[in-house]
């Protein structure tokens, strides 16, 4: 305050919530300076000195609540003081991706590595005993140092982020919880017990604490367990507190002890390949440099396939690559690759048959040191010198695809084989006579799925893990907001499970066919929700819309001036025409709540008839970020030219590089005639 006055600004970047565990505990928005002095006084009565288990747990709150105070004076006047490796705050838009993965259980739990091992080994391979089963893992303190030391590689991307030296880091970490409680869970900030509650309960997180502890790290992990995360530690001595302060002498059980403290179950999946297999690779990206060799579908024959076949025709578990092996392919060369991955089961459709052609990218991806983008004959995949090195060849593709198949699509697919050529002329073969018509058939098929043209939808309730009265109503032409649920993936998690998270919705008694609301829907989405919901719909945004849980990968909202909605994108970090940012918009909407004028969903209901039906449908989009107006633009163009006879309508559509004010957008949209005026 000296140096700067009371009123100056203090936040963290890229948030809706201030201080963001300050706001969670208290409710109280803290902006400035002077409010964050007074901040201290009521973090100061939450420290007792009571000698009662939770007076102290309380302190330990509070020790973490200071831990913030002294982090957001780091960002004062929009300095960044984490440099690579380390992170420090991490941003909303963080959160809602982590949603996903740690509702499907791909990210199983979430360590927190304190301090330093007794040697750099050790460290190394703690982090990669969690790192090998998909957990993330944030360090803080000297580990980030031995694990540098030692050349392993880590960032978000391969879930293992470094937050920073100084022990008041921890908070990022912490932050994320007690966020994930504000955005999926609806928990009122300022609700201390009920969010609490929600850490203890939904977020799988617990904390390892190297020896030697020091009294902050302590007050700190008092902290951690007062939110149910377990403090697993090494330091000689220790009160030991049942199930929540446990100590293990031994480094290398701390996974295992931690795993148990925080009944974190494990999926394992054995597949017989030289390298490592987990969801933690999935972010990983080989740059040109590190790479052995390369397939590229934008320059060359490429293509992924699965084909139902009769199991007569088919042997398990059978592998073959027709043409070179990589080890025949000249070092940072472009080649053909098409793998089919044939499979037969007597409940296989070929409806299922895209759905697990798309998780070809996931599993892939999950390859330590193998590279997957695009799909369909315009995929791209690199495999890094380390992965060739250490054995890793094409053969172990049809490995991980054939395992990986048969584990996940246990129900449908009994028998299952894969072929991979990389003969250039069978690659092109396979391409435009075998998969490009497969593809156009498929296409057909999909254009013909309407919301009329289908007797059932489905629910889908995989995010209640975390948001508790979150519904999703899926159908043909609007998938889930989260992106990766379609209505031919929910009909398949049907068939696959039928108790499952993906149920079936009839739509035989219509209320009112213009908002898209069903008697039946209702019921199954009260069901659902427990009662916490009662009507929804399922084509406007201003009368009973559908609720969101958080991971939306888009939110809309209304834009008063011309008359209009705005959307923006999880990836967009800057301000809209409506005067709020990516986080701050969507912390107006989440965690099952219906906010009417505002609305999450994906990308791909953009393009979609039905999008905002009820209130004049696309025509209504006035603007969105330029990289998500170009990555929507030829199925919105495309829709604009059947519905209204406009040709190329994203040229109206507004983008932070025209306008981010409402009057400035409002003059250009005037000029271009926007039918939304």
């Amino acid at each position: 305050i000296e140096q700067h006055g009371a009123d100056k600004a203090v936040s963290f970047p890229n948030t809706a919530y201030c201080l963001p565990c300050y706001y969670a505990v208290t409710g109280v928005k803290v902006k400035t300076l002077g409010e964050l002095k007074e901040a201290l006084g009521v973090v100061k009565t939450l420290m007792t000195r009571e000698m009662r288990l939770n007076d102290v747990f309380m302190s330990g709150v509070a020790t973490a609540l200071c831990a913030e105070f002294i982090e957001v004076l780091k960002y004062i006047d929009g300095a960044e003081p984490y440099t690579e490796p380390c992170y420090g705050h991490l941003a909303d838009a963080v959160i809602r991706e982590l949603g996903v993965p740690l509702v499907t259980g791909d990210i199983p739990g979430v360590a927190v590595i304190l301090g330093s091992a007794p040697t750099k080994e050790e460290a190394v391979a703690l982090v990669k005993s969690y790192q090998a089963q998909g957990i993330l893992v944030t360090l803080v303190g000297g580990v980030i140092d031995q694990v540098a030391e030692a050349g392993m590689k880590t960032g978000a991307n391969l879930r293992v982020i470094p937050l920073g030296k100084d022990v008041t880091s921890v908070i990022h970490v912490v932050s994320v919880a007690l966020r994930a409680a504000l955005i999926f869970g609806n928990v009122t900030p300022g609700d201390a017990a009920n969010l609490m509650k929600y850490t203890f309960e939904r977020v799988p997180a617990f904390v390892n604490a190297f020896a030697p502890l020091d009294d902050v790290i302590v007050a700190c992990g008092a902290g951690a367990i007062a939110l149910g995360f377990p403090v697993i530690t090494n330091q000689e001595g220790v009160s030991t507190v049942p199930k929540s302060l446990i100590l293990q002498p031994d480094v290398s059980k701390f996974n295992a002890t931690s795993l148990e403290a925080r009944d974190i179950k494990i999926k394992i999946t054995n597949i017989d390949i030289p390298v490592a297999f987990a969801s933690a690779f999935e972010g990983e990206i080989i740059r040109r440099g590190d790479m052995q060799v390369e397939f590229d579908g934008s320059r060359v024959d490429c293509a992924e396939l699965v084909q139902s076949a009769e199991a007569t025709e088919i042997e398990d578990h059978k592998i073959t690559v027709i043409g070179p092996e990589a080890d025949e392919m000249e070092l940072g060369s472009k080649n053909s690759i098409a793998y089919v991955v044939k499979v037969a089961g007597k409940n296989m459709q070929s409806d299922f048959e895209p759905v697990i052609e798309r998780k070809f990218h996931n599993y892939i991806n999950c390859i330590e040191g193998v590279y997957h983008t695009g799909q369909r004959d315009m995929q791209r995949i690199r495999i890094s010198k380390d992965a060739f090195n250490a054995g890793f060849r094409l053969k172990h593709i049809g490995e991980v695809l054939y395992a990986s198949v048969k584990n996940e699509f246990d129900a449908v697919v009994d028998k299952c084989e894969v072929v991979i050529y990389t003969d250039p002329a069978e690659c092109k073969r396979i391409r435009h006579e075998v998969a490009v018509p497969t593809f156009n058939k498929r296409d057909d098929r999909l254009k013909s799925l309407t919301d009329e043209s289908v007797d059932v939808y489905y629910s889908c309730i995989l995010c209640q893990a975390f948001s508790p009265s979150h519904v999703c109503v899926v159908t043909p032409e609007r998938l889930g907001l989260c992106g990766a649920v379609s209505w031919l993936d929910a009909k398949a998690t049907n068939e696959l499970d039928p108790n499952g998270p993906c149920q079936v919705i009839t739509k035989e008694k219509c209320i009112d066919e213009r908002i898209g609301e069903y008697e039946d829907v209702n019921e199954a989405v009260r069901k659902f929700s427990q009662g916490a919901l009662e009507e929804v719909s399922l084509y406007s945004i201003m009368e009973k819309p559908m609720t969101s849980c958080g991971c939306f990968e888009c939110i809309c909202g209304i834009e008063p001036f011309s008359n209009g909605v705005v959307i923006t994108n999880r990836e967009y970090a800057g301000m809209t025409p409506l005067g709020m940012t990516f986080p701050e918009l969507a912390s107006m909407t989440g965690g099952g709540v219906q906010t009417p004028g505002f609305m999450g969903h994906g990308k791909h209901f953009i393009g979609s008839k039905k999008f905002m039906k009820a209130e004049g449908g696309i025509e209504r989009i006035v603007w969105m970020p330029k990289e998500l107006k170009e990555f929507v633009a030829e199925r919105l163009n495309q829709t604009a030219k059947e519905l209204y006879g406009i040709d190329n309508f994203t040229d109206m559509v507004g983008d932070e590089t025209i306008a981010t004010d409402p009057e400035e957008l409002v003059a250009f949209l005037t000029e271009k005639g926007h039918p939304a005026l």
